[in-house]
C-alpha cells in the first residue's frame, strides 16, 4: 500500500441531476461505496478522507467502516463551490 499519500473524495449531497445518487444502489451496492472500495484497494483508510455535506453519505461510508470525522460546511456544497475549496477544507 501507498503511505505517503491523502485520498480526499468529494461526495455533496445535493445532485440535481440523480437527486441522492451516491446513496443509490448500481449492481446491489450505494455508489459511493465503490469508490470507497477502490481507495481501499491502494490506501489504508488512515489516509482517505470522505469530504460530504449529507448525514446520508456519510452514514453510508461509516457503515462500510470507514471514518467520517467531520462534515463539509454548506457553503462549500453548491453548485457553484469550487472543488478546489472543498478539498482545502
Amino acid at each position: 500500500m501507498i503511505t505517503d499519500t491523502l485520498v480526499i473524495i468529494p461526495a455533496r449531497g445535493g445532485s440535481k441531476g440523480i437527486p441522492g445518487k451516491n446513496i443509490r444502489p448500481l449492481a446491489g451496492k450505494p455508489l459511493i461505496l465503490y469508490t470507497v472500495d477502490l481507495a481501499r484497494q491502494l490506501f489504508p483508510d488512515t489516509h482517505i478522507i470522505l469530504s460530504t455535506d449529507s448525514e446520508q453519505i456519510a452514514l453510508t461510508a461509516r457503515t462500510a467502516g470507514l471514518p467520517v470525522n467531520y462534515m463539509r460546511p454548506p457553503e462549500l456544497a453548491t453548485d457553484n463551490a469550487p472543488t478546489r475549496d472543498a478539498l482545502l477544507h
